[in-house]
């Protein structure tokens, strides 16, 4: 087998080994916050319900934050997935209102025991990359810079984050899929109206 190859092979290898690692060590988290509060729960607490080191887990994350943040991506990630056009958005901002509630307990866990700034932190990435998504597709052959297009996508992201962070803060209770129909009403034609004004420069 040519020396590459195996390399490559190995490579490939390895980061399957690490993310299985990662997604054990999720799971262990989750785990214990149905137990007790995230603040009460320390490194070796997660490294001896997933069965490993102290020293695995700080070679995966830097620290429990690290690990809550790459959690609440990966759910995401598989929430979003095929789901980032205009056509398909709603479907996937649904997707992640039915994962955050498949996860409640460590949803609400998070929500009460870290800042606010943190959880916009946490979900800024995944609501950005829907977005983007969005609005990628619709100014496909519109000169708008690409300046532009992030800072219209960042406001419809932190629109989106307002609204699932005071879902959240009521507990859950109102159907995702009402806030979707009624977030559609608000964005249906605007992005496109918006990438308009900003066709050429800024308005």
């Amino acid at each position: 087998m040519p020396a590459g190859l195996a390399v490559r092979r190995g490579n490939r290898m390895e980061d399957f080994m690490s993310q299985m690692t990662k997604r054990a060590l999720a799971a262990s988290l989750k785990n214990l916050l149905l137990q007790k509060p995230l603040n009460k729960i320390t490194i070796n607490d997660i490294a001896e319900d997933c069965g490993i080191s102290r020293m695995t887990f700080y070679y995966h994350f830097k620290d429990i934050y690290d690990l809550v943040e790459w959690t609440c991506a990966e759910d995401a990630a598989r929430a979003l997935e095929g789901k980032k056009t205009y056509d398909t958005w709603q479907e996937g901002f649904l997707n992640i209102f039915h994962a955050v509630q498949a996860n409640r307990p460590f949803i609400m866990n998070v929500y009460r025991c870290v800042s606010r700034e943190r959880i916009e932190q946490y979900l800024n990435p995944l609501i950005h990359s829907l977005i983007l998504g969005v609005v990628e597709e619709k100014s496909a052959e519109m000169p708008v810079s690409e300046g532009d297009k992030r800072f219209i996508a960042s406001f419809y992201e932190y629109a989106f984050i307002g609204i699932m962070l005071e879902w959240i803060g009521n507990g859950m209770k109102e159907d995702p899929a009402a806030i979707v129909e009624r977030t559609s009403g608000v964005v249906r034609g605007s992005i496109a109206r918006a990438l308009e004004a900003f066709r050429d420069g800024p308005p």
